[in-house]
């Protein structure tokens, strides 16, 4: 195997290139080697792990990483597939520093063993964006068209759109490219508003890659099999199939993929109307599971998609076939739950509505879903007014009363109409700078309540990330990296101290994975076995493994979380506490403390347990 880093540097502002090699031991991935080049050159960085093109599944996420223009700090974001085709350039990371003069497109080929071409194309994305399909999917249609030909083999493409202006929190698309179409499979680097930074940082609006270069990848599969043989006496294959179960279909639950599972499991769980069903008696929130996600929502996705088997990959050979389709909708959990019940839409109908229409503009899904749960609350409750916002009327935020159709419907239509109106920039809904930057200026404006509303973890002066959809106090951790899954999620109830000391084991466990490309619904086996095959392929496991160590400490050293700022993201840690002792009847001495520290100073005992967390983490992180 190769053992250097091939690292193309393009100057966007003047086209200028050249090609860099980084020792495999000094560096391992498009992580460590992202962090290095971030802080070196301001750089935007795109690659492959060292095992893409390899027969291992999974081994062929694209990584991105760089300075989020949302959160503030270094941020890793991941898009599945897409460097089967980037291997295909012969480089292991493209890095983008520079600003274009114009919106421009930056074609990289490569043909057989000549070297790589690359070019920048203007491109008029007004006209582009507002056409079509619209979007981001406008933007690649164009792409392909204009610059598709030039390819032996399907190319892939990476496409920003509107929200990348208008906003901080703009995302990448890309869909896999077969017989000469683009398909519908969309796949995202959403968090962390690396669309943004590739946009309004470099002015680049997309990118199109490809090329015939041919390296030498980890093809063995016998030697392979010998490998997992010996630790789970099972093949590779077998191995996989069985841990990606979930992902595909799971006979436990009668269906798949994230929104399948995630779905059928929530229960009380599920968090619904802008959080507001933390507050509520778990036996309302487990008839509104039944009533409006069991019964319709999931019903739906079952009937239309698990039954048919509509699914696919993400560009690679994979087993877990985990993209769950419906016609030209990719349904995953946490876009479907942000823009789905959190807004009070429970049909697939209107979430389809919703969610497209926020992909179009390139939108990262999860964010924008915060944003418009926390409007629509806002408006519910009279705390904004319909005229403030562009809109026409009031959601329907009732769960006793919900018409799960027509008022599905009705609260979609009003998120389609918050969605133009940041676009547009309109009024309240400039967010340019930020989404928590826009609740302090209201809050200074309408009053506190309307700060308090807005779920989101806060970093350094403006840096803000909506927490993942799950209910629990690692989605809203003071870690330096949020809005992945840098951090612990499961649902049981941990110390802080210790919350902060896994969740730290968690972020170096994440980047094993990323670190090497790796797709973490792979992650039963990966995070095991992904060392001893660095060990067996480059014989450096030990540096491997010390080098995620000095990498999550380095990354960790930036670390500037800031204590909750809204009332109800702490109401969101002290109701899960309540919880697991008042319904699941938990009486672990611990918990109990913290809630009678909680019932005597919410927001004392509210920074000591931030703080515990902060602790843990740190006593975790430190570099050796």
């Amino acid at each position: 195997m190769e053992t250097c880093q091939k690292v193309l540097l393009v100057d966007a502002e003047t086209g200028y290139y050249r090609l860099q090699r980084y020792r495999v031991g000094d560096f391992f991935g498009p992580v460590d080697l992202g962090l290095h080049l971030a802080g070196r050159v301001g750089s935007l960085n795109i690659g492959t792990g060292l095992l893409a093109g390899s027969i291992f599944p999974g081994s062929n996420r694209l990584i991105f990483s760089g300075f989020s223009p949302c959160w503030g700090g270094f941020f890793v974001s991941s898009m599945g597939g897409a460097s089967l085709v980037f291997e295909n350039l012969g480089i292991n990371l493209l890095a983008i520093v520079g600003m274009a003069r114009t919106p421009s497109v930056l074609v990289l080929n490569r043909q057989g063993s000549e070297e790589i071409e690359v070019e920048l194309q203007s491109v008029d994305l007004p006209r582009v964006w507002y056409a079509g399909r619209t979007g981001v999917y406008s933007l690649m249609d164009h792409v392909f068209e204009r610059f598709g030909g030039r390819y032996g083999s399907e190319p892939r493409i990476l496409a920003t759109g509107p929200a990348s202006l208008a906003t901080d929190f703009g995302a990448i698309c890309s869909v896999p490219i077969e017989n000469g179409k683009l398909t519908f499979v969309d796949t995202w680097a959403g968090r962390g508003g690396l669309g943004t930074a590739m946009l309004r940082e470099h002015g680049i609006a997309a990118i199109i890659y490809g090329g015939s270069f041919v390296d030498d990848d980890f093809r063995d599969r016998k030697v392979a099999d010998e490998w997992f043989q010996q630790r789970y006496q099972k093949r590779l294959a077998t191995k996989d199939f069985e841990a990606t179960k979930k992902y595909r279909f799971d006979p436990e639950f009668d269906t798949g993929g994230t929104f399948g599972v995630n779905f059928a499991t929530l229960k009380g769980g599920l968090l619904s109307f802008n959080y507001s069903s933390i507050f509520w008696e778990e036996a309302r929130r487990i008839e509104l599971h039944e009533r409006l996600v069991a019964a319709h929502y999931l019903r739906q996705f079952n009937e239309e998609t698990i039954k048919p088997r509509r699914q696919h990959t993400c560009g690679e050979p994979c087993a877990a076939v985990c993209k769950k389709m419906f016609g030209p909708y990719k349904k995953d959990y946490e876009p479907y739950q942000a823009m789905g019940p959190q807004c009070g839409i429970f049909d697939q109908r209107a979430a389809e509505r919703l969610n497209h229409h926020a992909d179009a503009y390139g939108f990262d899904a999860i964010s924008v879903g915060g944003v418009l749960s926390w409007l629509l609350d806002c408006l519910h409750d009279g705390l904004l007014e319909p005229e403030e916002l562009g809109v026409g009327d009031r959601p329907a935020f009732d769960p006793e009363s919900f018409a799960v159709e027509a008022d599905s419907a009705h609260n979609a239509a009003l998120g389609c109409a918050l969605l133009d109106g940041i676009i547009a920039e309109r009024g309240h809904l400039r967010l340019g700078q930020g989404a928590r930057r826009r609740a302090r200026h209201l809050a200074r404006e309408k009053g506190r309540a309307v700060l308090d509303r807005f779920v989101y973890t806060a970093f350094a002066r403006k840096g803000w990330m909506v927490p993942n959809q799950y209910w629990t106090p690692g989605a809203l951790a003071p870690m330096p990296i949020m809005g992945k899954y840098y951090m612990y999620y499961g649902q049981d109830f941990v110390p802080p101290r210790e919350l902060g000391r896994i969740n730290a084991d968690r972020l170096k466990r994440e980047l094993v994975m990323d670190n090497l490309g790796g797709c973490r619904f792979h992650r039963a086996w990966a995070e095991e076995m992904l060392p001893e095959i660095v060990e067996s392929l480059f014989g450096q496991r030990t540096a491997f493994e010390r080098s995620i160590e000095v990498t999550a400490s380095r990354i960790n050293s930036r670390n500037a979380s800031v204590f909750w700022e809204s009332e109800r993201s702490l109401d969101l840690v002290i109701q899960f506490l309540r919880r697991k002792h008042e319904v699941e009847g938990k009486q672990d001495p611990e918990l109990l403390a913290w809630l009678a520290r909680f019932e005597g100073d919410k927001h004392a005992a509210g920074l000591d347990f931030w703080y515990e967390m902060h602790k843990g983490a740190h006593e975790s992180l430190r570099e050796f």
